[in-house]
């Protein structure tokens, strides 16, 4: 699974980058984890607020950050 973290280096994109690395840590397997700050490629996903969470290639949130419990949520629901 390929995670990237969209953000240009916000206290809120490092939060939701950490918050990703935690929820990978208890639903274990092979993860990677991408930070993504070139505002391009964030407009490219369509992505207008930050942070962004995107997981192989689909935009899964924008604007907010979630909780560990709602990043497994969305891991998981793949």
């Amino acid at each position: 699974m390929k995670i990237e973290i969209l953000g240009t280096g916000c206290a809120k994109c490092k939060t939701l980058e950490e918050v990703a690395k935690q929820a990978i840590a208890k639903i274990g397997g092979f993860h990677s984890v991408t930070k993504v700050d070139d505002l391009q490629k964030i407009m490219d996903y369509g992505v207008m607020n930050t942070p962004g969470l995107v997981v192989d290639g689909v935009v899964k949130s924008s604007g907010k950050v979630l909780s560990i419990d709602e990043t497994i949520a969305i891991l998981q629901d793949l």
